[in-house]
């Protein structure tokens, strides 16, 4: 039964290894079916195109979502302009002047893979340039009782090499000109992905301002625990969501999942509130002043004995030469087949020697050459000597300066109560083009931004998925990434197998005496179904097979007959065959 079990386990394993097989053409019909999908819903927007049945490519015309709450902004690129956009055209300050100009080229146009026609959004489209573009807010954003919420998508259609593609919500401000948008442009908040060699980043950064000094201080959140390295490289759609909350505590997500959160007292460097007690820059370490928390004992002596000039190693005076040892041969000769090549010139190349090899003649002795006493360690090598160390009576700990009242403290319970901003505003520089922004939205309901994703967002996630290549693709590209991958694919594969071939071929034997045990008397042999049927506690005192073979070997040492035949009775007396089952 247990084997049988066994079987039955391995055999669910081979089947759930199948399914997994199986997703190899399953991954076509998967197509076929989010295709179904997409044409429905096609079909319920009045767009459905005709699409051969042998063909199970994905026909989707993209609709661009639309607000259906309060918002602030929202721009989905779909009227193919950048009307409502405005370069710069100003120059960037303390940068040389064949870059310093913002003249990097922005287009409104599809992705390279158009994976949903008439999905457009705005590309930046030079390398190496300074780009800066801005549009105005429906209505300036103000930090009061409700959240705000900031989401867009990005994507990095050609990798990120060194660059970034995050925003700017520009500070509403009496000089502001967005024709004249640069780096130096005050902003509240600047969120988004940067990347330059292998330094991932997700910036949240809000500039905060001193109510002593009336200064704007830039504070940047913590690092996200998650690793960001597949948003730059997996050339897809990523929707960025930063969500601040009135009670001071922010999320940042990817695709809807939370990479960062926190509060803004807490969480961000510098702090947004300077410590209450600074150190004392006038203060200053006394002379005097131990900070050795050990010193040598002033106390101790060098032993009389102890010699500092004493070897590490010394030869070994017990050593003997090996019997055999061949003084007269060298350990190296040079090699005798070797000739000398034709185009060897002396007047260049020097005398020609043949190439060292070893010497055949000291393969069987224990050594050639010149024998030498080996070398072991000083018994009584000591090094130099130091004296102990002890506690230092006069430590007096690590000195550090005296606290005092910091002068510039102020203490700020809300830093959500930012500054306004009026204009989102992207500010880039980078070394990669064809960075893809789509479906910008700024509001202060959750619930709006979520559906404006699922309608934006949501759709393009569906369309990538049914595009992916099947699960034997995705394992054969890993495993040209990471060959020894390889090995795991066989050895899964093997595994079942071997184990199978195990469990059919091998099994316990049935327990129970073998025939020749029965050959030792002449008694006759028990059937396996009366055997067990009499195996109760009634029958725990009959003899055993050993108590029978010797009762068998005492009677049979008797010569007269009356004895065998008294042992010819007794085992046909004792036969399990003679005796009636007893039943309880």
């Amino acid at each position: 039964m247990k084997m049988g079990r066994n079987l039955w386990t391995w055999f669910g394993v081979l089947v759930l290894g199948g399914i997994c097989l199986s997703l190899v053409p399953v991954s076509v019909a998967e197509d076929d079916f989010d295709l179904d999908l997409a044409e429905e819903e096609e079909e319920s927007l009045g767009q459905t195109e005709s699409v051969p049945q042998d063909t199970p490519t994905l026909q989707v015309t993209y609709k661009p979502p639309e607000p259906t709450g309060e918002h602030f902004f929202a721009e989905t690129f779909h009227r193919g302009t950048l009307d409502g956009w405005v370069h710069s055209s100003a120059r960037k300050d303390g940068t040389d002047e064949d870059i310093a100009k913002y003249d990097g080229q922005w287009q409104v146009e599809e992705m390279k893979e158009k994976k949903l026609p008439g999905d457009l959004g705005l590309v930046l489209k030079s390398r190496a340039k300074h780009h800066a573009i801005s549009a105005p807010l429906l209505r300036p954003f103000t930090f009061d009782t409700k959240p705000l919420i900031v989401q867009y998508e990005v994507n990095f259609q050609s990798g990120i090499d060194c660059g970034g593609a995050y925003i700017k919500l520009l500070t509403q401000t009496d000089d502001l000109d967005l024709d004249q948008f640069v780096d130096k442009t005050p902003y509240t908040i600047m969120f988004g992905p940067d990347k330059c060699g292998e330094d991932y980043k997700l910036h949240f950064i809000f500039r905060h301002k001193n109510p002593k000094t009336g200064e704007y201080e830039e504070k940047h959140s913590k690092k996200p625990d998650s690793d960001l390295r597949s948003y730059f490289t997996d050339k897809k759609t990523h929707l960025y969501t930063l969500v601040v909350n009135p009670d001071n505590s922010f999320e940042v997500l990817v695709d809807q999942t939370v990479v960062n959160s926190g509060s803004l007292l807490t969480d961000f460097s510098p702090p947004v509130n300077p410590p209450a007690e600074i150190e004392d820059p006038d203060d200053h370490k006394p002379d005097d002043w131990d900070e050795r928390p050990k010193i040598q004992d002033p106390d101790a002596h060098k032993p009389e004995d102890w010699d500092e000039d004493a070897p590490a190693q010394i030869l070994d005076e017990d050593a003997v030469k090996p019997d055999g040892w061949l003084d007269d041969e060298p350990e190296y000769i040079g090699d005798p087949d070797a000739v000398k090549p034709e185009d060897w010139d002396e007047d260049m190349d020097g005398e020609w020697e043949a190439p060292q090899i070893q010497n055949p003649a000291c393969e069987t002795a224990p050594g050639c050459g010149a024998w030498k006493r080996p070398m072991i360690e000083n018994p009584n090598y000591k090094g130099k000597w130091k004296a102990p160390m002890i506690d230092n009576p006069s430590y007096q700990g690590v000195w550090k300066p005296r606290k005092i009242p910091n002068p510039d403290f102020f203490e700020d319970l809300h830093p959500f109560r930012m500054r306004p901003f009026s204009a989102v505003g992207l500010e880039l520089w980078s070394m990669t083009s064809d960075i893809f922004f789509d479906n910008f939205f700024i509001t202060n309901d959750r619930n709006t931004a979520e559906r404006w994703a699922a309608d934006g967002w949501g759709l393009k996630r569906a369309a990538e998925g049914a595009a992916e290549p099947g699960l034997a693709a995705q394992m054969i590209s890993a495993a040209e990434e990471r060959p020894w991958l390889w090995i795991v694919y066989v050895l899964t594969g093997a595994l079942p197998l071997v184990l199978i071939i195990v469990f059919c071929c091998t099994g316990k034997k049935k327990s129970g005496p073998p025939a020749t045990d029965y050959k030792k008397t002449d008694e006759a042999q028990p059937d396996v179904k009366d055997q067990e049927e009499e195996a109760s506690p009634e029958d725990m005192d009959t003899p055993t097979e050993e108590q029978e073979e010797s009762a068998e070997v005492k009677d049979a040492s008797a010569e007269d007959e009356t004895s065998e035949r008294n042992l010819e009775d007794d085992v046909l007396r004792r036969s399990p065959r003679n005796r009636k089952v007893r039943k309880d």
